[in-house]
């Protein structure tokens, strides 16, 4: 029995599917709130019977928070994919956030070797990284470094990255992986996902900045090679090109047949803009639409190697533009069908 958390979103769901399609007996915690309807969804993109994958999920409502829950859940399981984690640039989300990611995998580790899960699998962020300053392109040995410009987001997924190093150096048998901005279908209007749609309402403005993009199948595909082989105790960056913001939105606004792009969104700009968005915010209570911890990532390049992964395992990733052409015909059908 193979056991999955975060089953509800982009790369659990895929991994979900992935694994489905092996045959595998699959467990997927979520939360008795979540809405497992975008799972069906996200397999509509792939199979045409995705009611018939779907109904073989042993779905479990459990907490991560609630040891005894998760404790229950992972009876009878081998094998445990970590995929949940909750993820915001809000400042009033930063404790619960430190607080969900980092004690939920710690209580998700201590129950799989209390109970001798065989193996472990948990997917971080290469937020959790060291810093490159002269360019290099960074890799998994480059030693994380408390920066202010280090998010919240990226604090508790170092945090909860540690956690599972503890366990390792306890005796879990555990891989972890690191992914770069994932890109993929799902729910078009949050995460990176949002980038397909925000290009589709019109996006006028870019940023110079740089990072690392990956395609949702590559991360599956790695993390699933990754549990078969024999490697154990270390981890990998996944992540396909280091390729510039703006490149990126000019290529989905090709594939959605928008127009991309055409005025430069200088640090200045952007940071007059996020104050004034934040004043609005205050005015109207409502959710600020531009977080300032995103705004450094946006003007921010750093590059990131995939050289370890490629060697270990002897993958290819997916080249982006042809990622984004797939998907952007996948939104387009959504789009199309409302």
């Amino acid at each position: 029995m193979i056991l999955v958390t975060g089953g509800t979103g982009l790369v659990g769901s895929h991994l979900l599917l992935e694994l489905l399609r092996k045959g595998d007996r699959i467990r997927a915690i979520k939360r008795s709130t979540s809405q497992t309807g975008k799972v069906l969804k996200v397999f509509s993109y792939y199979v045409e019977n995705p009611q018939e994958y779907f109904s073989r999920i042993d779905w479990v409502d459990a907490d991560l928070m609630d040891y005894q829950s998760i404790s229950e859940a992972l009876l009878g399981v081998d094998c445990v994919y970590h995929c949940a984690a909750f993820v915001s640039f809000l400042p009033s989300d930063k404790k619960r956030m430190l607080l969900e990611n980092i004690e939920g995998t710690a209580n998700m580790v201590n129950a799989a070797m209390e109970l001798k899960v065989n193996r472990f699998a948990y997917v971080s962020s290469v937020a959790t990284l060291g810093n490159s300053f002269d360019e290099e392109n960074i890799t998994e040995e480059m030693i994380w470094r408390s920066i202010h410009t280090n998010s919240s987001y990226a604090e508790s997924k170092f945090k909860a990255e540690m956690e599972v190093w503890r366990a390792v150096s306890e005796g879990l048998n555990a891989v972890i992986i690191n992914p770069s901005v994932i890109l993929g279908p799902g729910n078009w209007q949050t995460g990176s996902s949002s980038f397909f749609w925000n290009v589709w309402k019109g996006m006028p403005y870019y940023t110079l900045g740089i990072t690392g993009f990956v395609d949702v199948r590559d991360v599956v595909m790695s993390i699933t090679h990754l549990m078969k082989s024999d490697i154990s105790g270390e981890r990998f960056i996944v992540s396909s090109q280091n390729l510039s913001y703006k490149d990126v939105l000019e290529t989905i606004a090709e594939s959605l047949g928008k127009k991309g792009p055409v005025h430069y969104a200088s640090p200045r700009f952007t940071s007059i803009m996020q104050k004034l968005d934040a004043i609005k915010s205050r005015i109207l209570f409502s959710v600020p639409k531009i977080p300032e911890e995103a705004l450094f990532s946006a003007h921010n390049s750093v590059r990131f190697s995939n050289q370890k992964i490629r060697n270990a395992l002897g993958i290819e990733f997916i080249p982006i533009k042809d990622s984004i052409k797939y998907f952007g015909t996948l939104f387009l059908k959504d789009m199309q069908s409302k």
